[in-house]
């Protein structure tokens, strides 16, 4: 066996435990688990941006994704996005977005999305988004949307970010 001082094995194991938070995060509201919020990177002087999630429903009911807020922008709304012959129209869904029981809801580009409207100052690769989702049963969520770069497709947890 190795004579490994003690404090090196701490800051070892807090090193890698640091890094697995970085790579994946997710967050918990009762039956539901929230995991990878991400978002793209903006322009400067773009005031729209979009963010994207999987929510899982652990629980027997299901449940509905009402609407969110964040200090980021304006509003945080909720989106869809519809083909209306060869257009692709975005929506705004003002009756929420069901999570079923035992299932999964995931918003993704060019499907279900939240869209940050009005944006403060444009969203910067690394930077961590803070929000807070409304849910009818779970209530209110504090997350973090990890901002990704702008041509990502999934989640950087999720493999490369489409690359």
């Amino acid at each position: 066996m190795t004579n490994i001082p003690h404090n090196a094995l701490v800051a070892t194991l807090a090193i890698s435990l640091g890094a697995t938070a970085a790579l994946a995060h997710s967050f918990q509201a009762g039956h539901l688990t929230i995991h990878h919020p991400w978002a793209r990177e903006t322009a400067a002087g773009q005031s729209v941006g979009g963010g994207f999630m999987t929510i899982r429903n652990d629980g027997n009911t299901p449940d509905r994704l009402l609407s969110g807020s964040t200090p980021a922008a304006k509003e945080l709304q909720l989106h869809s996005m519809v083909m209306e012959g060869t257009v692709m129209r975005m929506r705004q869904v003002t009756d929420g977005l069901v999570i079923p029981a035992h299932g999964e809801l995931t918003l993704k580009p060019g499907g279900f999305h939240v869209m940050f409207i009005g944006l403060k100052a444009p969203l910067r690769q690394g930077a961590m988004v803070p929000a807070t989702l409304r849910f009818q049963h779970a209530r209110t969520v504090k997350v973090a949307f990890k901002v990704q770069p702008v041509g990502s497709s999934e989640p950087m947890e999720a493999g490369h970010a489409g690359h």
